[in-house]
């Protein structure tokens, strides 16, 4: 059953488009990869699927009872996002707001939610810890477990191993990839990392002067495909 179904979407700002006519279905238990250059939508895309924009044409039609507070949402780390003042539970459990509604404080059933996911992610031994203490792939695990509280649904990740080494960026890859395949949760995905990225994805969204939209298969046969893994290789 299809979560996401985008029609002939047109995005940008202030009329000035940056993709037009973007069409694309995201099935429950996809993964889907978002491919592109610096300025070719990626993240534009991503926070129109969240609702934080809107599109300049086109429409967003969510399936299968999906709430806009069912999505959980990972985004780019900025400099002050590291330096975050509070603990692991704290931001963990923030993750847990949007099912609050009115009532002003968090229930049982959320702080039990918060800890299944801070254990899941490996971070039971961190949870008083300062975030701002952590290294960047701790800190993408609590981030991680944030919007896993979210959400038992879709995941919208947006470059998650930005800035990670090799080693904690095939973590959170192997993370990421067991959600999806053990627990069954979508995940739509932003990467730069065209190799280490398709090895997961079950389909590819690549953005640009033209787009393709199609499993992961298909991309690596297409010419847009062999061209940009070939790049993508030759800068390794």
């Amino acid at each position: 059953m299809a979560l996401l179904t985008c029609h002939n979407l047109t995005l940008g700002y202030e009329n000035q488009p940056l993709v037009r006519n973007l069409n694309f279905t995201v099935e429950a238990g996809d993964y889907l990869c978002i491919l592109g250059n610096n300025g070719a939508g990626k993240s534009t895309l991503m926070r129109t699927l969240l609702g934080l924009q809107a599109p300049i044409a086109g429409t967003i039609e969510k399936g299968d009872g999906l709430a806009s507070n069912e999505i959980g949402y990972l985004p780019q780390q900025t400099l002050v996002q590291r330096d975050f003042p509070a603990t692991v539970w704290e931001v963990a459990l923030s993750g847990c707001q949007g099912r609050c509604g009115l009532f002003p404080f968090y229930r049982k059933t959320d702080k039990a939610i918060a800890l299944r996911n801070i254990e899941r992610m490996g971070l039971i031994d961190f949870i008083h810890h300062s975030y701002r203490e952590l290294s960047g792939g701790q800190q993408q695990r609590v981030l991680l477990a944030r919007a896993l509280c979210a959400t038992q649904k879709l995941l919208l990740l947006d470059e998650p191993v930005a800035g990670l080494d090799p080693h904690m960026t095939l973590e959170m890859y192997r993370l990421i990839q067991e959600l999806n395949r053990d627990e069954h949760i979508t995940i739509v995905m932003v990467s730069h990392d065209i190799q280490g990225a398709i090895q997961y994805a079950t389909h590819i969204l690549h953005l640009g002067h033209e787009v393709f939209y199609g499993t992961r298969a298909d991309y690596e046969a297409s010419p847009m495909g062999r061209y940009f893994l070939a790049w993508e290789g030759e800068q390794k």
